[in-house]
Formats: structure tokens, sequence, C-alpha cells
């Protein structure tokens, strides 16, 4: 059964690869989505595919890469239609 989550990360996510190290976790766990920097200076991320993976990325995004520093990540359910075939950077 495939689970999506869509989670907003806030701290310095920016400028950092944050999002190229998301997809590189997210390809690593199977997941299709978007890792997408936002204008307010969070990064939006969507995540679908099997629980235990969506779980395990959702875990990773309250870390982030080593240049990032995480100081919230929310996060709520997403529709499945939403999302692409694959891990994509926006």
């Amino acid at each position: 059964m495939q689970t999506c989550i869509r989670c907003f990360v806030s701290g310095q996510v920016q400028g950092v690869s944050f999002r190229y190290y998301t997809r590189q976790q997210a390809t690593r766990l199977n997941l299709k989505g978007w890792a997408k920097n936002l204008a307010d200076g969070r990064v939006d991320v969507l995540a679908c595919g099997e629980q235990q993976a969506v779980d395990t990325l959702h875990s990773w995004l309250n870390k982030g890469p080593s240049l990032a520093y995480v100081t919230d990540v929310e996060c709520q359910p997403a529709e499945a239609s939403i999302c692409p075939d694959s891990f994509e950077i926006g």
C-alpha cells in the first residue's frame, strides 16, 4: 500500500543542497515525489511509497544533510494522485 506525505521543512534549508540530498535519500528508499524551494525559505517535500520508506525519509528530514539546520518539519497526508513518476527537484 502506498502512503504519501507532504512536508514543509524550515530552518537553514536553502543553499545547502537540501533538495539534492533529499532526492538522494528518496531514490535510495524507492520513493517518488519532489523537493522544491519555497519563496519563504522553506523546502516543500512530497514523498510517496511504502509506509516504512516514507517514515524513514520523514525522520531524515528532521536532520537533513550536514550543512543544513532544520528547525521544524510540518507534515500532512497527501493524495497519491499528485505524485510524479519519479523524485524531482523543483
